[in-house]
């Protein structure tokens, strides 16, 4: 379990810190007080930003069927976006997602992770790729 101090919460929530604290005293956000310090579970926070679904305790469904799951192979964060290259089996796949996202995520190489691919056009091709 890891736990997190107003500042790392309020980076992790995207929210200024005295918010963060207001929201702690008022109840509405997981924390406790230790002597004139908050804390705050990281697990707990990370499932606030999950939504509904995180609050059901149930895993996430999706109406996609086309989940790949792999291991990030590489990530190149640069300016407002991150570039996922993901390793499945032996086929890369890249994804081009926001910093944000990456960071709400924890993203970091090695880790396990899907890939969920939603299109209306899938092409197939024969022969050697060019």
């Amino acid at each position: 379990m890891q736990t997190l101090d107003v500042r790392q919460a309020a980076d992790l929530l995207h929210l200024n810190q005295k918010r963060v604290q207001s929201l702690a005293r008022a109840g509405k956000l997981p924390a406790v007080r230790v002597g004139r310090k908050w804390l705050f579970r990281r697990d707990q926070l990370e499932g606030l930003l999950g939504g509904p679904m995180a609050r059901t305790g149930q895993p996430m469904t999706l109406s996609a069927r086309n989940r790949l799951r792999g291991t990030i192979a590489a990530m190149r964060v640069d300016g407002l976006m991150a570039e996922i290259q993901l390793r499945i089996g032996d086929q890369d796949l890249v994804s081009v997602i926001t910093r944000s996202s990456a960071e709400r995520l924890g993203l970091r190489e090695g880790d396990q992770v899907f890939a969920v691919i939603k299109s209306t056009e899938v092409m197939i091709g024969t022969g050697e790729p060019e």
